[in-house]
């Protein structure tokens, strides 16, 4: 079909773009003239092709067509107009013309909010429902027949950019596209619009933009949002005219604050941390975050009190030499341009940046108590802004906010402990809605340690929103990895230095022997933190060598890319250091966090959580929220918003974690689930090493370790020697206080968790097992629970095939010489997390190995992970994999990019 397209903007570019692609013949663009020299998109993508480019200023004078331009029109030979954005009168001479007639773009559901400011008005009138019409143009305003509509739902936070970009850009372009097929096809209705529900709304300007203060927030909120950021709304404060931006509808918003008089409003606002509250007439509030002043500074809301933060500082005579000499530095640097003045940005002059990092060292050289950052050049780029940001940190006015924590302090170990107990979203330490909490139980002695926030699903929705922002918005999205890198350097050694405090918090909470505590629930986080700060800046891509599309060339290369907002869901057996086997890795890929600790466990989470405000991470990056899996994992798994989610636990929730993920957004996930790991020990082992590493590989942890050997197969003529010396090493080991240096076994995890070892060796024992020793409660407070050995286990038997999780041995024999047949038996379970072998034999542990269906194996050592080497499992032990390089793969997702030249 030969068709004109009259029109304009990027939306009529992608239009024109889509048409061509359908194969229909553009006999003409007719776009606006050009503006301070800059062509129209639309033209400029014509004018590419050599399709004949038509810049009227007008097409009627006097209210008549131009018979000049009507007929340069008419000679294209048009068979139908289109007109995806339109800001020019077109004659009826022109509409009527082609044999198709013509069709127009409007972004609402006609005949509702007919004018120029469709999406404003949708907004302003708070509808929930909105989107667009393609209609047949006739002689009135937007009241042609409709072609065909389609609509959307209008989110609550939406603006005029957010509802545009979402739906009726991308979906409009779709639209446009289908009328023309409909019309093509020769089946394009034309329903004669109702004169019920229609409105005509005018343009909207910023001299109707005024806000309403004597309205419900609701209507306020509406207001501001219809009006961002074009025209945006505004009122009168302290005598000037501020427009506000950032409308958010907020419950119970925050009472603590600085009042801002505001005429009109039916009470003051409140200039908080988290910017500007204002309330409705019916005492309903919302929160605002961002002002712009006449001079068209933008501040945000929560900065309107601090000195400066509005309207420039005035400089001191010392002040004003700095910026004498600072003026000379730049000139030094941009010696192509003549003067330099308040107005000259440093970027649009020609810097490059070898010549931020001189600006930088200038600027230490001048000042060296102003320690400056390159990302602080790049947020200040003219000159007046460099110089009054170089003022303020000179003055210490742009210091951090402070972080708030509501410790929990405790006097043991030697030490105070502080312990954050409330959810921790967008950068700070906030109560869970409605003020839910918990107690969380010392497992040592059964008793509360204190109450935590229990986080509810509209805290997921913050934590995820905030989270979202960080990566789209955020100062963590444009920071360079290297940066990163820094950062997560900065919080490794913040670690370092609280290290202790940890491991005494993972001792209270999760009942880890302090000792183990310092050096692997703390000692290996911190390690791991380390080993991924030093792959930021180490994520790259390759080229590919593909078919030539001769004449031309190609070039295809891969780019890495984080994947955006990330859900992490650890367990209880090592709460810091499986928060840190995960998050590592996707702070090095460059996402963002929304994290859930496990419930019973959730206190060194919340501790990390401090030490990241501490160490500078910008807010959102990581959101901490304890809760129950049933209602915060759930909701992580369901959220749109959440591309990715990393789980460790048991095999059951994991299946139903995949299936939520696939069903909800088709979300990234890696899995680290159950295991039974079997260990296999020949006769020909060293024995002392043998009986010390197969004691580790049960009892470490109080068997609370996902690759602890769930089964120990020992050769025959072995089986007895190793079961006497291992019941005479359990009858060494010291039970009671984690706190205690010479105490080897601690408590169990929680209670739930000592009930079911108490049953599980009820039942091997009613199975027929042989209880060796152990297998019950240890008679004192807190959940103890006896390192237990069963032997004789059967392959039929409950306890030979489901995981105890729990320091509970179980040994079974295998004939000498029989190699194949204890693999099989070992081999002979629906999980694969990690397995072991001991041998002298190279060859027999090279076979074995070889052979063992396990994502881990050991070779005469246990529970020998390192932060470098990859850990994950096969079959129903899951897939993915935590550290090493490999566990970078699971954060990110591989771009490829096609050039031809």
């Amino acid at each position: 079909m030969k068709i004109a397209v009259i029109g304009q903007s990027l939306f009529g570019q992608e239009v024109y773009k889509e048409l061509k692609k359908n194969g229909h013949v553009i006999v003409g663009v007719f776009t606006i003239p050009d503006k301070d020299g800059k062509a129209d998109p639309l033209g400029t993508e014509a004018e590419k092709d050599g399709v004949p480019v038509f810049k009227f200023p007008r097409w009627r004078l006097k209210g008549k067509a131009i018979d000049e331009v009507v007929e340069q029109y008419k000679a294209v030979g048009a068979e139908l107009n289109i007109l995806p954005f339109c800001s020019q009168f077109i004659p009826m001479e022109v509409i009527d013309h082609p044999r198709h007639g013509s069709i127009i773009y409007h972004p609402s559901l006609l005949p509702r909010h007919r004018g120029a400011s469709a999406i404003n008005w949708t907004l302003m009138h708070g509808d929930k429902k909105g989107g667009f019409t393609v209609f047949w143009a006739d002689d009135g305003l937007d009241t042609g027949p409709i072609l065909l509509q389609k609509e959307c739902d209008v989110e609550p936070d939406d603006t005029v950019n957010t509802i545009y970009k979402r739906f009726l850009f991308p979906e409009g372009i779709k639209g446009m596209v289908e009328a023309v097929r409909l019309i093509e096809a020769g089946k394009a209705p034309k329903i004669k619009q109702p004169e019920e529900g229609a409105t005509y709304e005018c343009i909207q300007k910023k001299d109707n933009a005024k806000i309403d203060w004597n309205q419900p927030a609701e209507a306020i909120h509406n207001w501001i949002r219809g009006n961002d950021k074009v025209p945006g709304a505004w009122a009168e404060v302290d005598g000037k005219n501020v427009t506000f931006y950032g409308s958010t509808l907020v419950d119970n918003g925050s009472t603590t604050g600085q009042p801002l008089e505001i005429p009109g409003a039916s009470r003051p606002g409140l200039v908080t941390k988290n910017g500007l509250i204002l309330f409705g007439n019916d005492g309903k509030t919302l929160l605002v975050k961002n002002l712009q002043f006449e001079d068209g500074k933008m501040i945000a809301a929560a900065q309107y009190f601090k000195a400066g933060s509005s309207t420039a500082v005035e400089l001191t005579e010392e002040e004003k030499s700095f910026a004498e000499q600072m003026m000379v530095v730049w000139k030094s640097i941009l010696t192509n341009v003549e003067k330099i003045d308040d107005s000259t940005d440093f970027f649009k002059s020609g810097a490059a940046s070898m010549d931020v990092v001189r600006l930088v060292e200038e600027v230490k050289l001048r000042a060296s108590q102003l320690q400056l950052q390159n990302e602080d050049v790049y947020m200040a780029t003219t000159f007046q802004e460099f110089i009054q940001m170089c003022v303020r940190k000179l003055r210490g006015e742009d210091a951090e906010e402070e972080l708030i924590v509501d410790y929990v302090e405790m006097n043991m170990n030697n030490m105070t402990i502080q312990m954050p107990h409330q959810l921790f979203i967008n950068g700070e330490f906030v109560d869970a809605e409605g003020g839910k909490t918990y107690k969380t139980i010392n497992p040592t002695n059964g008793e509360p340690i204190c109450d935590v926030s229990l986080a509810q699903i509209s805290d997921v929705e913050k934590a995820v929103a905030a989270a979202k922002e960080a990566f789209v918005e955020g100062e963590w999205g444009k920071m360079n990895p290297r940066d990163k890198g820094r950062l997560i350097f900065k919080l490794a050694d913040l670690m370092e230095q609280h290290q202790e405090e940890l491991a005494t918090i993972e001792a209270i909470d999760s009942g880890a022997v302090y000792t183990l505590a310092l050096k692997t629930h703390v000692g290996m986080s911190i390690q791991t933190f380390r080993y991924f700060a030093g792959w930021c800046d180490k994520i790259q891509g390759c080229t590919i060598p593909i078919n030539q599309a001769r004449p031309n060339h190609n070039l295809t290369f891969t780019k890495k890319e984080p994947i955006g907002v990330c859900a992490i869901v650890i367990p209880w057996n090592y709460p810091l250091m499986m928060l840190a086997w995960k998050t590592a890795a996707c702070l090095a890929a460059g996402n963002t966090v929304v994290l859930k600790p496990a419930q019973v466990t959730p206190l060194t989470a919340l501790k990390f959580a401090e030490l990241t405000a501490r160490a500078g991470f910008p807010k959102g990056v990581i959101n901490i929220l304890p809760g129950s899996g049933s209602l915060v994992g759930q909701r992580l798994s369901d959220h749109p918003d959440v591309r990715k989610l990393g789980f460790t636990g048991s095999t059951e929730i994991g299946k139903q974690i995949m299936k939520s993920c696939a069903v909800s957004n088709v979300k990234k996930v890696s899995l680290e689930l159950g295991g039974k790991s079997p260990l296999i020990i020949f006769s020909d082992c060293d024995l002392d090493k043998a009986v010390r590493m197969g004691m580790s590989s049960v009892f470490f942890n109080k068997g609370e370790n996902c690759i602890a050997a769930g089964r120990l197969f020992i050769e025959e003529s072995l089986h007895d020697t190793f079961v006497h010396r291992v019941v005479e090493e359990v009858k060494k080991m010291k039970i009671g206080d984690p706190l205690d240096r010479s105490t080897d076994h601690g408590p169990q995890n929680h209670k739930a968790h000592l009930d079911k070892l108490v049953e599980y060796c009820e039942k091997g024992v009613k199975e027929g097992a042989k209880l060796v020793c152990g297998g019950k409660q240890v008679s004192r407070p807190g959940f103890f629970f006896e390192p237990t050995v069963f032997t004789d286990v059967q392959d039929h038997m409950f306890i030979a095939i489901e995981e105890s999780f729990g320091p509970v041995m179980i040994i079974s024999k295998f004939k000498d010489g029989d190699v194949d047949g204890v693999l099989q038996k070992a081999n002979a379970t629906e999980y694969g997390l990690a397995s072991g072998v001991f041998t002298r034999d190279i060859s027999k542990a090279l076979y074995v190995s070889e052979r063992l269906q396990a994502g881990t194996v050991f070779v005469n050592t246990y529970n020998k992970t390192d932060v470098a080497a990859p850990f994950g499992g096969f079959k129903q032990s899951g897939f993915g994999k935590d550290l090493g390089q490999e566990a970078l793969n699971e954060y990110l997702k591989t771009k490829a990019v096609t050039i031809e030249y």
